[in-house]
């Protein structure tokens, strides 16, 4: 693994400054302070008529003293139209999120990054891109930006659905602290200060939730950046724990056994730590190399079956992972004076030291025995270009990617130790046809990709049953297509996408269970859309909606419906300036039905919720009022099928659903001073 650290440096010293702008970046902006009383949009769409390469990609920039109801950090990116996020456990575990009739679970098709250094971890000790957003302070977010489907070079690992990019300010327009507090003892210290040419912040929170089990979350968020010359440097240190509070079975609230808000085994939940150091070098607009190494860890205690396996001491187990993470990325472009053509390269390396990596069984967060044990290091490195074409109303971009991997596995068994390579070639091809000054019309296919866990392409038996067991590959494939328009003017923007993606296969390993599962291919077709409105000065309305048909392909006998992959999402928004100081914002989400089972015999029901916001200025000194689900909603935040077994039931079990609620109606307040 140490050769492995060392010619990931290597590469990363000799890469030439390479390719267009990254996903993450919209061109840069002046940080003065705006004029406060222009401020009332929580989140403004920026045009992309003549910049877009296709209809679902978009820029949503924020104000600095914006307001939008949210209960977690998570559905910041939610602003990604057609995205979901939800939770089936604490605060601290990554969201489950949902995109294009994906159950992502927690990030394995879509890809975030924080400043151009990417989030989502690989070979991850409880999922296959195991994306944690909670430790974004969402009050430092300048700018999201997001691209659906596989039609961009610059996009790598995790992108098959989507990814998104979140910039923070290089200097906050006002510096300012910020008090919060609401029911179940939810309280919140958040602070920022320019320093220089960068700024200090810190994020502090605590709360319970609505849960028999108090939730006890602990959360802290430190952030740091300085600006010398062309260079930034950020750093970055957060850290949280909670006791966890996961999905239940239907039958123990039925019998009245346990409340909505209960909990069967109490001793469940996690605590994680993530320090990111980073270097940024931006010369020019042309010119984008980032430098960054990650430190992370996590202890997570799940129990979703509760005595199934092992009736004496129940099913709790814990997944545990300590990793390094050292890497970057460069990008360059060039544009000859009066010419159509411009060309961009690019390339990125990273290399991941996971050690240990394991998954315990325990009792009560003590450890009983070990399924598996392992010592990963896993090393990338991705090339790209794209040649990019301009003339009259038409503007064509050709681009082609190349992904390899090498990984080394020392697992406790030695037959699941070894070492693997592989490699991926992604074309892209993306065609835009401006119809006039307010209508484009877009063309877009691609190859992308997700890769999985790499201890499945060397692992031979089952952990556990020690049962033969075939290896899989270390990529999976995703062939997509997308045609696309979008409207701007007189207020108004509108696009609408009609998109198809096929997965060769869906293979991921399940870290709950220790092992490799491979599924069939998949195809997936749906139709999105997006309308903002601002109808007069201070008012902005904003609907997205998207519907997806999501099947394995081929016949499988158990039936060919995806799990959880959800038919619909609508999301709606409605800001309104009601006085000079004074704003209001109602946000909606509605999220659809969806097959828990392969044979469609056991289905989600469809949830909705409503927040509202409500901000008055008071000089330098902002109150807030948050309602997070204002009438009240009983439905459930997510549901699965599967089988588990309580006290006294048979010993195979009870088939049965499970599911995390949406937390009741709950009031917040917030005081904010900008100075």
């Amino acid at each position: 693994m140490r050769h492995g650290a060392a010619l990931s440096l290597l590469v990363l010293a000799h890469v030439v400054p390479t390719v267009a702008m990254a996903a993450d970046e919209a061109p840069p902006i002046a940080t003065a302070a705006p004029e406060l009383d222009e401020v009332y949009v929580w989140g403004k769409r920026e045009g992309r008529i003549g910049q877009a390469t296709s209809a679902s990609d978009g820029v949503v920039r924020f104000s600095a003293y914006a307001i939008r109801p949210i209960l977690r950090p998570g559905e910041l990116a939610e602003v990604v139209p057609g995205l979901a996020a939800t939770q089936h456990s604490g605060s601290g575990k990554a969201n489950q999120f949902f995109l294009r009739g994906f159950n992502l679970d927690h990030g394995t098709d879509f890809s975030v990054s924080l400043d151009g250094v990417p989030l989502n971890l690989r070979t991850h000790a409880h999922g296959q891109g195991y994306l944690d957003i909670n430790g974004i302070v969402p009050e430092l977010v300048e700018t999201i930006s997001y691209r659906k489907g596989p039609y961009f070079a610059e996009a790598g690992d995790f992108s098959a659905a989507g990814t998104a990019g979140f910039r923070t300010f290089q200097t906050l327009p006002r510096s300012f602290i910020e008090v919060s507090g609401g029911e179940h003892n939810y309280g919140r210290v958040v602070a920022g200060a320019n320093a220089g040419n960068g700024l200090v912040a810190l994020d502090l929170t605590t709360a319970d939730g609505p849960w028999v089990r108090e939730e006890n979350l602990k959360k802290a968020t430190a952030l740091a950046r300085f600006g010398v010359g062309d260079w930034s440097v950020t750093a970055l240190a957060y850290g949280a724990s909670w006791d966890a509070t996961d999905q239940i079975p239907q039958r123990a609230v039925d019998a009245g056994q346990t409340s909505r808000f209960g909990v069967i085994d109490p001793t469940d939940g996690g605590r994680t730590r993530r320090f990111i150091l980073s270097g940024r070098y931006r010369p020019d607009d042309n010119t984008d190399i980032v430098l960054y190494a990650q430190r992370y860890t996590l202890n997570l205690w799940s129990n979703f079956t509760y005595f199934l396996d092992d009736p004496i001491n129940g099913d709790q187990f814990e997944q545990a992972e300590r990793r390094w993470i050292l890497g970057g990325s460069a990008t360059r472009t060039w544009a000859a004076p009066d010419s159509p053509w411009s060309f961009a390269l690019g390339a990125e390396t990273r290399f991941d030291s996971i050690d240990p990596i394991g998954l315990y069984r325990t009792r009560a967060r003590q450890r009983l025995s070990t399924d598996r044990q392992d010592g990963v290091g896993e090393f990338s490195g991705a090339l790209y270009g794209q040649a990019a074409w301009a003339s009259g109303p038409w503007r064509a971009t050709l681009g082609v990617r190349a992904d390899a991997v090498y990984a080394e596995i020392d697992s406790d068994n030695l037959l699941n130790s070894g070492q693997e390579s592989e490699a991926i070639v992604s074309p892209k091809l993306s065609l835009a046809y401006r119809v006039s000054d307010n209508v484009e019309l877009y063309a877009d296919a691609g190859r992308g990709f997700h890769s999985n866990d790499v201890r499945g392409s060397v692992q031979r038996v089952s952990p556990v049953s020690l049962d033969p067991v075939d290896t899989v590959p270390i990529f999976a494939a995703a062939d997509g297509a997308e045609v696309g328009a979008r409207f701007e003017g007189g207020g108004v923007t509108a696009s609408v996408a009609l998109w198809a993606l096929r997965l060769e296969s869906e293979l991921v390993y399940v870290g709950d269970a220790g092992d490799t599962e491979s599924t069939e291919g998949t195809e997936r077709l749906g139709v999105e859309a997006l309308f903002t409105w601002t109808p007069a000065p201070g008012i902005n309305l904003d609907v997205s909606g998207a519907a997806t048909r999501a099947r394995y392909r081929g016949d499988p006998p158990g039936g060919d419906r995806i799990p959880n992959a959800l038919e619909y999402v609508i999301t709606a928004g409605a800001t309104a300036k009601l006085t000079e100081d004074t704003t209001a914002q109602v946000t909606v989400r509605r999220l659809g039905p969806a097959p828990l089972i392969e044979d469609d015999s056991a289905r989600s029901e469809s949830s909705t919720i409503v927040n509202l916001a409500l901000s008055h200025r008071l000089g330098p000194v902002t109150i807030t009022g948050d309602v997070l689900n204002l009438l009240d909603s009983k439905d459930n935040d997510i549901t699965y099928f599967y089988t588990s077994r309580l006290p006294g039931e048979p010993a195979a079990g009870v088939d049965d659903i499970h599911f995390h609620p949406v937390e009741p109606r709950q009031f917040r307040v917030s005081l904010r001073y900008n100075f």
